[in-house]
C-alpha cells in the first residue's frame, strides 16, 4: 500500500522541484542551448511534476484555506519558472 503525503509536505516537494527545474543548467550554445530537446523535457517535466504534487489539494474537505492559497501559489510560480527558464 502506499504511503499518504499529507498536504504541508506535498507543497514542500513541488517547492523543491520548482526550484531543481531552475537550477538546471543550461547546455552550452553548441548543443542547442535553452532549446535543447532534453533541457527542455526535463524542465517541462519537473514542472508538471510539481503540478502533479499538488493539484488535487484543493478538492479535498480537510484543505485549509492556507494550504490552498499555498497551492495556487505553486501555481502561479510553476507558470512563472516556465516563462522565465524557456521563453525568456
Amino acid at each position: 500500500m502506499s504511503r499518504l503525503i499529507l498536504a504541508a509536505e506535498r507543497v514542500r516537494r513541488a517547492r523543491q522541484l520548482i526550484q531543481r527545474a531552475r537550477d538546471l543548467p543550461v547546455p552550452p550554445p553548441e548543443e542547442a542551448g535553452k532549446y535543447n530537446f532534453s533541457y527542455v523535457a526535463q524542465v517541462k517535466a519537473f514542472l508538471q511534476d510539481a503540478r502533479d504534487l499538488i493539484k488535487y489539494i484543493p478538492k479535498t474537505p480537510s484543505a485549509t484555506a492556507e494550504i490552498k492559497e499555498q497551492v495556487s501559489q505553486i501555481l502561479l510560480e510553476a507558470d512563472l519558472a516556465n516563462q522565465e527558464i524557456l521563453h525568456s
